[in-house]
């Protein structure tokens, strides 16, 4: 029997983000997910390390990876969109929730139980905060990008999801925000400098 499921994931390519506004260059599902990843495990990482956190950072990198996998089926709906109408915003929760239970049932039977908490996470799990933090994080850097390459359509989505970003109570996400973020809007001879 043939198993889809990495197939299917592996499409997430052509699932282009922020589709309403005008983008100096464009952002798939994947780079999304991998950059989340990496900054989800540094989030783990500096709460392990100066704050007494006991996250498994592997697994909090897994779930980052697979945290948007849902829009393989659905497509990337826009934030405008999806979170302005309660009625829509609740759809939408049905419809990825379909799309996760397809998604995992195009693997096979014996490893369905390993993947199911990364496709259909428990959104009151400590390592989630840090996924929605990791994913907050790496949409406002992409807000940082445009705006660094002179496109102002990008400066709303910046001071909103920066006020989301400050709203969360983890010392990691701060500590994340002050000492890696500023390179992002650097030029590469000024990180280069280390500037």
């Amino acid at each position: 029997m043939l198993y889809h499921f990495f197939a299917y994931i592996n499409r997430m390519k052509y699932i282009n983000r922020w589709g309403l506004m005008r983008n100096t260059r464009p952002e798939n599902d994947t780079e999304h997910a991998a950059q989340t990843a990496m900054i989800a495990h540094a989030l783990a990482l500096i709460a392990n390390t100066r704050y007494q956190g006991r996250y498994d950072p592997g697994q909090v990198m897994a779930l980052a990876l697979y945290h948007d996998a849902s829009e393989v089926i659905t497509g990337d709906l826009p934030t405008p969109v999806k979170h302005n109408n309660p009625q829509i915003k609740q759809e939408y929760r049905r419809l990825e929730s379909i799309a996760n239970e397809r998604l995992l049932g195009m693997l096979p039977e014996d490893l369905r139980a390993a993947y199911t908490p990364l496709i259909c996470h428990d959104s009151a799990a400590p390592a989630w905060r840090l996924v929605k933090a990791a994913d907050k994080i790496s949409a406002y850097l992409k807000c940082v990008e445009e705006k660094k390459a002179g496109n102002t359509e990008f400066d709303h989505a910046a001071q909103t999801l920066l006020s989301a970003i400050e709203s969360v109570d983890l010392p990691e996400v701060r500590d994340f925000m002050r000492e890696c973020v500023p390179g992002f809007a650097m030029t590469l001879d000024e990180i280069s400098l280390n500037k």
